[in-house]
């Protein structure tokens, strides 16, 4: 069986961050999915900050700088998805969203997608469901039914289980991991076996057989 090729985008602005933080526990938990459903898989992280002046300039002219267009590329061509956001005014942060804006709108369709966010307080949770998902449905992409979100205080005290937080990203990654397994390999035309309207109404009339 071939080995499924997962990205992970980070879009945290420190280092570190909870944002890389969440990015590898749901990594990490969609790794040991995988493993013990038997299904290889490698894992690449995709740091967003790093990229901040490639992005800039890709938005400006059009063109994707080299090292950008290797990270796009690698990122259009995955079996999965795990995209996590840092927080700021209540939405994803403009360099995540800048990052996806210089993607073809085309490019990450029928993809698995894991989304995650974090943020100082549980008011802003309701990002994943009115910012983050609405992103990638727009992009065609298949956000798992759960996605997480990490406030400060999931990670305090010293005890994650009071917040429930390691059983969301366990249920979040399997549901991943199940997607990105059941995958297929081949990625032709979704549209190539279409039948042209032409010949459907053709058909339909009874000039053409079937």
């Amino acid at each position: 069986m071939a080995s499924k090729h997962v990205v992970v985008v980070s879009a945290g602005l420190g280092q570190p961050s909870s944002t890389r933080l969440l990015a590898d526990r749901l990594a990490e938990a969609t790794a040991r999915s995988m493993l013990a459903a038997g299904v290889p898989a490698e894992f690449e992280v995709v740091e967003v900050r790093d990229l901040a002046h490639e992005i800039t300039d890709a938005m400006l002219t059009g063109f994707a700088p080299e090292a950008l267009a290797g990270v796009i590329d690698r990122v259009t061509r995955a079996d999965g998805l795990i995209a996590v956001t840092p927080v700021f005014t209540a939405s994803y942060s403009g360099l995540f969203k800048s990052f996806f804006d210089v993607i073809d709108k085309d490019a990450l369709a029928g993809t698995p997608v894991l989304v995650g966010a974090t943020a100082g307080t549980a008011r802003h949770s309701l990002v994943l469901d009115h910012a983050l998902r609405p992103l990638f449905s727009y992009l065609r992409s298949v956000v798992v039914p759960t996605s997480v979100f990490a406030a400060s205080e999931d990670w305090g005290a010293g005890d994650e289980t009071i917040t429930g937080l390691p059983e969301r990203v366990s249920r979040a990654a399997g549901e991943f991991a199940d997607l990105v397994a059941t995958r297929s390999t081949e990625r032709g035309d979704p549209f190539a076996d279409v039948v042209p309207f032409a010949e459907q109404l053709r058909r339909l009339a009874g000039d053409d057989p079937l």
